[in-house]
């Protein structure tokens, strides 16, 4: 009967990758704490454009003026 061979091992992470890691998982914590649903919190945006949001189309557009991007 044939074995499976060993899953590969991950290489270590760098001390950054490390702390990275962490924050994001107090961040992820803190959110939970909070009662915040993962993807659901966005806050209201200041200052920004009314109506659908200009770049779901490709373009931006002020008073008139459209450039691509």
């Amino acid at each position: 009967m044939p074995t499976d061979p060993p899953p590969p091992s991950k290489p270590a992470l760098t001390p950054e990758a490390e702390r990275a890691l962490s924050e994001a998982e107090a961040r992820r914590a803190e959110r939970a704490h909070r009662g915040v649903e993962p993807g659901k919190e966005t806050g209201k945006e200041i200052n920004g454009p009314s109506g659908p949001e200009p770049t779901r189309y490709g373009d931006w557009e002020i008073n008139g003026i459209a450039s691509d991007f």
